[in-house]
């Protein structure tokens, strides 16, 4: 990772990473010590593995999938807004090929449901604006409006409201075409990115996700750009006018931002020409400046297209070296296969690499183990050492921890620095221990001052963000959540800091959040099962007895909603609709979560090997498992992933940890 002096502000790397990454090995890795026996095939009809079979098929099926490089890394599998907006920010520079909006489009309408809408998860219910983007990116691949397919999703979409129902960003690309007002968006100044960091929404306020997104769209919003579409939209219109109430209805905090809103429209019409250029100078050096080396903004989708935009509109040519390195950086981020082509929101190699490390170590893998070596080897290189967004707030805590992505130097997180001090104390490497020392120092130092831990800034809280009118997809802020700050102690307490003062207030802390009827809410996975099988684990590491009413409330949570068929499974609509929590159809994910905490309460009874039986049953021959559902979360209630190594590392941690236990 790129190391850089302490600075006020992140210094953007130059070094440009490879276009793509290096293909995963195929071959299993020599053992260094003696292992289980390589998993038998699953037998004839009707046979089935034993919990030490599944396991080793697991095991090997995992360590194939291992890069030469030392990492894992699956599919970031999100909606196809990515891969509509993908094609929209080609046609607006000019620069989209015929041949990927061809693949693209055949990837669009594979996703598409038997009604003609789209979901934002697999089997999740018909989204508008998901349908809109979809619609508009098949449209710019020439298919026709009155194509069946298409008829279906225009009624869908003139049913619930039609393009003026859509969520802001949907209008913003939109407006981007010719095909929606500029002036009856929300209005987006990009004047903000010259408030002070102690004044409210000034850009720190914000997550990184939504800083980085924020910033850029200010720049495009300011210049108002149209290049029309070769066609119109009429279809995506309902026949009568949409209720609009000026926002006459509102009252409090939304009466207030309703009013600034209009404020600021009246400014944008004869905005301060030299306060605008200040505006947007900064904003543009603001944007320069987080460029990671690989081309992406943060590592994600959003921030990433909005600033290529904004650069582009500030005059920054195709030939540019930022816009240049951002437009291949793309590359890296798409898939092309029989389904089509498609991009991944974000990738997760450090996530997944220490997800896999953890896996294999406790399916019994040897600590020496070539496999293990070499992933130490590149999650140790993949330390974060310089300053990013973080350090505004923690000005004076030295550098350390890991982030999610290959390069995402500016935004290093505590959930992935966790969960790489787990991995890398499993290990035998020379350069491990100060590796950890100086991550923990980091971890420690991003506490908030309730104790609990967000994920990439500490008491980053202030939920005015959240009033804005233009905020009306996905979470704004990033404060503690119990799956983070779980894992942040699960890590502390293994490193023998269970008695210090920052894993005991965080000890605390997750006490305070379990839900009244035992579970934990899940903000980075689906979710009272995935924080349930996060603060279990980590409260029992921390030295909380399982007798304690906190695990045994727990313990009853996740037994009552053990389905019929001996699985866990959580439907992400869980976190819109409270019916659904705890419901929903098996996965292997969900239910290795589970017995996860089950195992670590110490519970050894029926529910435990109905779970396994469970895992066991559903394993493919291959020593995979089918998992279509998503069970990762993006921003709850909006967006949402299907990572899918989760499949195969989550159900190998708790065969291993099952079979420990039994032995």
């Amino acid at each position: 990772m790129t190391t850089t002096e302490p600075a006020t502000e992140p210094v953007p790397a130059t070094a440009p990473a490879p276009a793509t990454a290096p293909a995963p090995a195929t071959e299993t890795p020599p053992a260094a010590e003696a292992m289980p026996a390589p998993a038998p095939d699953a037998g004839g009809p009707g046979r089935l593995r034993t919990a030490a079979e599944a396991l080793a098929a697991a095991r090997d099926h995992l360590l194939r999938l291992q890069s030469p490089e030392g990492w894992w890394k699956g599919e970031l599998q999100t909606n196809v807004t990515m891969d509509a907006e993908d094609l929209l920010l080609r046609e607006f520079l000019g620069i989209r090929d015929e041949a990927d909006t061809f693949e693209a489009a055949r990837w669009i309408r594979s996703q598409q449901s038997a009604d003609g809408t789209w979901a934002n998860f697999h089997d999740g219910p018909p989204d508008l604006s998901t349908t809109v983007e979809a619609y508009v990116a098949l449209r710019l691949a020439g298919d026709r409006p009155d194509e069946g397919h298409m008829v279906r999703a225009a009624a869908f979409v003139r049913s619930g409201g039609g393009i003026p129902a859509t969520r802001v960003f949907t209008r913003f690309w939109l407006a981007m075409f010719g095909r929606w007002p500029w002036e009856e968006l929300p209005a987006l100044p990009p004047e903000m990115v010259l408030l002070p960091r102690w004044f409210p929404l000034n850009v720190y306020d914000w997550a990184c996700w939504a800083r980085q997104t924020i910033v850029p769209l200010t720049v495009v919003a300011a210049l108002r750009p149209v290049r029309p579409l070769p066609f119109a939209l009429d279809e995506l219109y309902p026949d009568y006018d949409v209720p609009h109430d000026g926002g006459q209805g509102l009252s409090g905090w939304d009466a207030a931002f309703g009013a600034l809103d209009k404020a600021l429209h009246v400014y944008e019409r004869r905005p301060a020409k030299g306060l605008r250029r200040a505006a947007l100078r900064r904003a543009a050096e603001w944007i320069i400046a987080r460029q990671e080396r690989d081309g992406s903004w943060g590592g994600i989708q959003p921030p990433w297209v909005y600033s290529l935009l904004a650069l582009h509109l500030l005059g920054y040519g195709l030939d540019h070296p930022i816009v240049r390195r951002g437009l291949d950086g793309l590359e890296r981020f798409t898939i092309r296969d029989a389904g089509g082509r498609r991009l991944e929101a974000c990738q997760s190699p450090v996530w997944d690499t220490a997800l896999a490390m953890n896996a294999l170590a406790d399916a019994g893998v040897p600590a020496g183990h070539p496999a293990l070596e070499r992933a130490a080897e590149w999650l140790i290189r993949e330390e974060v050492k310089g300053p990013g967004d973080w350090s505004v707030r923690r000005p004076d805590l030295p550098p350390g921890g890991w982030a999610f992505e290959f390069d995402n130097d500016c935004y290093p997180d505590t959930d992935d620095t966790a969960e790489v001090i787990l991995a890398l104390g499993r290990v035998r490497h020379l350069a491990a221990g100060p590796a950890i020392e100086r991550g923990l120092r980091w971890m420690a130092g991003m506490a908030s001052r309730d104790g609990g831990f967000g994920a990439f800034d500490a008491d980053n809280t202030r939920a005015l963000c959240r009033r804005l009118p233009f905020c009306d997809f996905g979470e704004v802020i990033d404060p503690p959540s119990a799956d983070v700050t779980a894992h942040v102690v699960e890590a502390m307490s293994h490193r023998g800091m269970a008695d210090s003062p920052v894993v005991k207030r965080a000890v605390v802390w997750l006490l305070k959040a379990q839900e009244p009827d035992g579970s934990w809410f899940g903000r980075w996975g689906a979710n009272h099962v995935y924080g349930t099988g996060c603060v279990v684990p980590a409260l029992i590491a921390a030295g909380v007895r399982p007798g304690k009413r906190a695990i045994r409330d727990a313990v009853g949570w996740l037994e009552r909603h053990q389905r019929d068929d001996g699985g866990w499974g959580e439907d992400l609509r869980s976190y819109r609709d409270r019916t659904w929590i705890g419901h929903g159809v098996s996965t292997p994910s969900q239910t290795a979560w589970a017995l996860l905490a089950l195992l670590a309460a110490g519970e050894r009874g029926p529910a435990v090997e109905r779970g396994v039986r469970w895992l066991v049953e559903h394993q493919r021959a291959d020593g995979t498992w089918d998992e279509d559902h998503f069970t990762g979360t993006g921003f709850p209630g909006d967006f949402y992933i299907n990572y899918h190594l989760y499949r195969i590392v989550f159900p190998l941690s708790a065969l291993g940890r099952y079979l420990k236990e039994i032995s």
